[in-house]
């Protein structure tokens, strides 16, 4: 589980790169830049969550533990 969590982030990290090379800076809320801005912030907020699987996991193996 703990692989293919660290799969999806690197996937999110991957397609937040490819939407940031495709910014016109000169008219960022417009057209391709527009989408471009939603897909990095759904990828940012993608990896926040699994971030939070991540250490809800963590979490629940020292409660197993203890």
């Amino acid at each position: 589980m703990k692989i293919l969590i660290y799969i999806l982030m690197a996937g999110a990290l991957v397609l937040m790169i490819y939407n940031a090379t495709q910014l016109n800076f000169d008219a960022l809320l417009e057209g391709e830049s527009k989408t471009a801005i939603s897909l990095i912030l759904a990828g940012l907020s993608c990896i926040i969550l699994l971030l939070i699987l991540l250490l809800s996991k963590k979490i629940e193996e020292k409660k197993k533990d203890s």
